[in-house]
């Protein structure tokens, strides 16, 4: 099937491991361009080569941290400067924060969370809009989590910012239908990223656990309703963002797929 993504320019944020590098992959099986942003170069440039590999015809590496004042700015600038415009923007960058209960996480790690995983999106967007309201044609995934619809009693500042995603999506569904622009996220559950792993060491160190002990843990006290019975993979979540940043899904705007194997118990 032919996706009509070959040579759109996509914006991929967290891009250097996990659900970021698997997204940058698959959008380059669909011969895209790419810019791709994180904090460490290196990693970068290894998920840019493999990306290449798979098809994409161009890729801009871009090493920044995005909770910087003018980094999102930037970013945009050096992107519109390489390719003229943005037609993709996915938001993956984030981050889990300490996996507390409320009373031991502190103010600084709150804005820590909210500075990355919505702040970055707010700047972000603004800043590609212009290009997608002129070509009247624009793709924005954000990547949101089963927390924000089902949150655990700890990381509550993580599920608050999934949260917030959701309502931010949907919002901007409205606002820019109508200008050729679709907004939709994607709500991973419990997937094997190097993000989840380090979550899983926590747990591990907290317990005397080993890491398959932690995982077994987790999925049964955690994840009870994942029918499936297992992590998702960073290759099923891609997937669905390449699905909704293509012409396969011109009438999906605010929509949130979950890619949880069942596990949000409401309907």
């Amino acid at each position: 099937m032919d996706l009509g993504l070959k040579d759109k320019v996509v914006l991929v944020t967290g891009a250097s491991k996990g659900l970021g590098a698997a997204i940058a992959v698959a959008f380059g099986r669909e011969g895209s361009k790419l810019v791709l942003v994180a904090r460490s170069q290196t990693e970068l440039e290894q998920v840019a080569v493999e990306a290449e590999k798979q098809g994409a015809t161009e890729v801009l590496e871009i090493a920044t941290d995005l909770t910087q004042a003018d980094a999102c700015r930037q970013v945009v600038s050096a992107a519109s400067d390489r390719f003229g415009t943005i037609h993709v923007l996915v938001n993956n960058a984030g981050i889990l924060g300490s996996f507390s209960p409320f009373e031991a996480i502190t103010d600084d790690e709150w804005l820590q969370v909210f500075n990355l995983n919505l702040f970055s999106v707010v700047k972000l967007t603004r800043a590609v809009l212009p290009f997608m309201t002129q070509q009247q044609w624009g793709r924005i995934i954000n990547l949101s989590s089963e927390s924000g619809l089902q949150p655990d009693a700890t990381m509550p500042h993580y599920g608050a910012t999934k949260a917030a995603l959701l309502n931010l999506t949907k919002s901007l569904s409205k606002g820019y239908g109508q200008q050729g622009i679709l907004v939709n996220s994607v709500s991973p559950a419990f997937i094997k990223t190097p993000m989840v792993e380090n979550m899983l060491g926590q747990i591990a160190q907290a317990n005397g656990f080993t890491i398959p002990d932690a995982e077994r843990y987790f999925l049964k006290e955690n994840r009870p309703h994942i029918e499936l019975k297992r992590a998702g993979t960073a290759a099923e979540v891609a997937a669905a963002v390449v699905f909704l940043a293509s012409e396969a899904a011109s009438f999906m705007t605010g929509t949130n797929l979950r890619v949880d194997g069942g596990s949000v118990a409401s309907i």
